[in-house]
């Protein structure tokens, strides 16, 4: 199994609205890529410092799943319409899970 985990920083003044319309997206996404098996995702709770404001994991039956979803066209553009524009900090780390 792969997880994928990915932290966004939003940029000062993305919206509420703009965060829930991410969700949205980040919810069709499954129905769009069959190989996700597990996807989670949401605002953070706020209650430590230094954090990131939002985050995502995923899960997939192996690298190639993974790598599809990565390439995926509707990934692609999910990406370019709710965080290439609206993040100023990006982390992400795929790795290998039992």
């Amino acid at each position: 199994m792969v997880r994928h985990i990915v932290l966004f920083r939003w940029k000062d003044g993305v919206s509420a609205d703009h965060i829930e319309a991410t969700r949205r997206g980040l919810s069709a996404l499954p129905g769009k890529i069959p190989q996700i098996k597990r996807y989670v995702f949401g605002s953070n709770l706020g209650i430590n410092p230094g954090t990131y404001d939002f985050g995502v994991v995923a899960d997939f039956a192996s690298v190639d799943d993974y790598l599809v979803y990565r390439d995926h066209p509707d990934h692609k553009a999910f990406i370019a319409a709710h965080t290439t524009d609206y993040v100023t900090d990006r982390a992400a780390v795929p790795f290998e899970i039992d």
